[in-house]
């Protein structure tokens, strides 16, 4: 097994734990981002709806690139993470809200054989 793939793993394991239902998922950052007085610990990742990818390519998004990702999380985090945010994230937690939305993308059969 490579570095790679257990990483991928270990980021889907945490997304299995802290699903909230299958149209959400709740990502616990290592690295809370600092809003003001106030620190944001915990992000909420909704499926995403057609709407929510428009201008990005899906394969971008599967393949994780940061440029994707800062367009879509936005559109689909509670609290909404401004793309200035997430290009000071930490890559860990970016890795980690990036595996939730492509966990999202897969097609049902493939998600229930991994549960």
């Amino acid at each position: 097994m490579t570095e790679q793939t257990a990483a991928v793993e270990s980021t889907e394991a945490t997304a299995v734990n802290s699903t909230k239902s299958d149209s959400e998922t709740v990502i616990t950052l290592d690295y809370p981002i600092k809003r003001g007085s106030k620190s944001v610990s915990e992000i909420t990742v909704r499926k995403p709806k057609s709407g929510a990818l428009r201008g990005v390519s899906l394969t971008e998004v599967l393949q994780m690139e940061v440029t994707a990702l800062t367009k879509v999380l936005p559109r689909i985090t509670e609290p909404s993470l401004s793309e200035a945010e997430l290009r000071d994230i930490d890559p860990a937690d970016l890795f980690q809200l990036g595996g939730a939305v492509t966990g999202f993308l897969l097609p049902r059969k493939f998600r229930e054989t991994n549960d």
